[in-house]
C-alpha cells in the first residue's frame, strides 16, 4: 500500500526578520530568544527536526489554525536560526515525532474536527493512515501531546 501522507513544516520567511531584532525588540512579538540546552527537546516546526544543543531558536506565538472556524486555535513554537521549510518524504515520520507522545488532530474542509487521538509517536503512521482512510478527512495536524504545541501539518499524498 503506497503511504497516503507527508508531513510539512511551517514556512520559514516570517520568520527570518525577527532574528535581526534585539531580545527587547522581540518583546513586543510576544518572542524570546533561546539557545538549545539539550536535545532532544527544542523542536524547530519549520525543519522538523529538534536543534543541538547551542544552537538559537526563537520561542514565539503560531497561529496554527487560522480557519474562521470554531477550532482557530494559536500556541508557542520554536524556530530554529536558518531554518528552511521541510517536507518530509512522503511516508516519512521522523524522530521529531517518533519520539515523543503526540496529539493526532483530523480535520474536515470546513475546518472541523473530524477524528481526535493520542498516540506514542512510533504509532502515528498508521494513525495518519487510518485518518486518510476517511474520505472526509482533508488535513491533520500533529501536537506534542505532553505540552499541547503544535507540531506540523499532515497533508494527503
Amino acid at each position: 500500500m503506497t503511504p497516503s501522507f507527508q508531513l510539512v513544516g511551517i514556512d520559514h520567511e516570517p520568520f527570518e526578520s525577527l532574528f535581526l531584532l534585539s531580545d527587547e525588540a522581540l518583546k513586543e512579538h510576544h518572542a524570546e530568544r533561546r539557545i538549545a540546552a539539550e536535545s532532544p527537546g527544542y523542536p524547530c516546526r519549520v525543519s522538523l527536526e529538534d536543534a543541538k544543543v547551542g544552537e538559537e531558536l526563537l520561542l514565539l506565538p503560531y497561529l496554527h489554525q487560522p480557519a474562521a472556524s470554531p477550532y482557530r486555535a494559536s500556541g508557542p513554537i520554536f524556530v530554529r536560526r536558518a531554518a528552511k521549510q521541510r517536507r518530509l518524504e512522503v511516508g516519512e515520520v521522523s524522530s521529531y515525532v517518533t519520539g515523543r507522545l503526540m496529539s493526532v488532530r483530523a480535520y474536515d474542509k470546513a475546518h472541523m474536527i473530524v477524528a481526535a487521538s493520542v498516540c506514542e509517536g512510533m504509532l502515528v503512521a498508521k494513525r495518519l493512515e487510518s485518518y486518510f482512510g476517511n474520505d472526509q478527512v482533508d488535513y491533520i495536524h500533529l501536537h506534542n501531546a505532553e505540552r499541547g504545541c503544535f507540531s506540523c501539518q499532515v497533508i494527503r499524498a
